[in-house]
């Protein structure tokens, strides 16, 4: 694999795990696209592990406070059963991706579904956005919400909805605010990252591990980091719907080239 495929790959999982446009449909649409083959289980895992790196490096001081809060039970930033609301909230999508991992992998990789998923679920980002009250912090999120989001971040599965796109929308239904919703999503992508990476560790370690792997841990947590903190700063002053016209446009595209390729 050339350097240049390799750090657009890298790139690509960075900022797309983490903004609301779906990762898993650009990794699928750029090698159809391009014409490239696929880039292999060890890469695969490789940019998965670079974007949980970017999120606990950014996250590591609310990840601390999580943890000391729960297990001491003493006040902290955030409330003490606030881990166990996380955990709540993660165990949909951790159960989908066990179940339906190889329907993922294969049936609902075509281009056409990623479309619809693209243009469907951007609308309802843009809808929640514009309708939402917009007032709550993440650390208000109840069981309940935390259920809510949980089985709005399942619906990932499919590529072309986005983990953060689909729970970030519904965290603006369950009305907290653009950048609250964020935080939330971002927090509940650790553990889901985290058991994805793990799921194929075994194929992973049984696969060759070398130069190209590391290249793509560096680009994926560069590109990752700065993902998160640059929609963290730019919703504060922006909406949702840039990302929506920008699934809608990227829609469009498929479609032109399913039809006249």
């Amino acid at each position: 694999m050339d350097f240049i495929h390799l750090s657009l790959l890298g790139v690509i999982q960075g900022l797309t795990e983490f903004l609301p446009i779906s990762s898993s449909g650009h990794l699928v649409l750029l090698p159809w696209f391009l014409g490239w083959d696929y880039q292999g289980l060890s890469l695969d895992v490789a940019l998965h592990f670079g974007t949980l790196l970017a999120v606990v490096a950014y996250f590591w001081r609310d990840w601390l406070d999580i943890f000391r809060t729960a297990l001491t039970k003493k006040k902290g930033q955030y409330p003490v059963n606030f881990l166990w609301i996380l955990a709540v909230a993660s165990i949909p999508g951790a159960l989908i991706g066990f179940f339906l991992d190889d329907l993922a992998e294969t049936v609902l990789r075509n281009p056409l579904i990623i479309a619809f998923t693209l243009v469907f679920f951007g609308f309802w980002l843009y809808y929640f956005d514009k309708t939402g009250l917009k007032q709550e912090s993440e650390k208000k999120v109840s069981f309940k919400d935390a259920v809510y989001i949980g089985l709005a971040q399942a619906l990932a599965i499919i590529p072309g909805t986005s983990r953060s796109g689909i729970t970030i929308t519904a965290g603006l239904k369950m009305g907290l605010t653009r950048k609250a919703a964020a935080r939330f999503s971002f927090l509940m992508s650790t553990p889901i990252i985290f058991g994805a990476a793990v799921f194929k560790l075994k194929d992973f370690l049984n696969s060759s591990f070398g130069l190209t792997e590391i290249l793509g841990i560096f680009f994926a947590f560069v590109s990752g980091y700065l993902a998160i903190a640059g929609l963290i700063k730019l919703v504060e002053k922006v909406s949702y719907k840039w990302f929506f016209w920008y699934r809608l446009i990227l829609a469009g595209l498929i479609l032109l080239f399913w039809f006249y390729k």
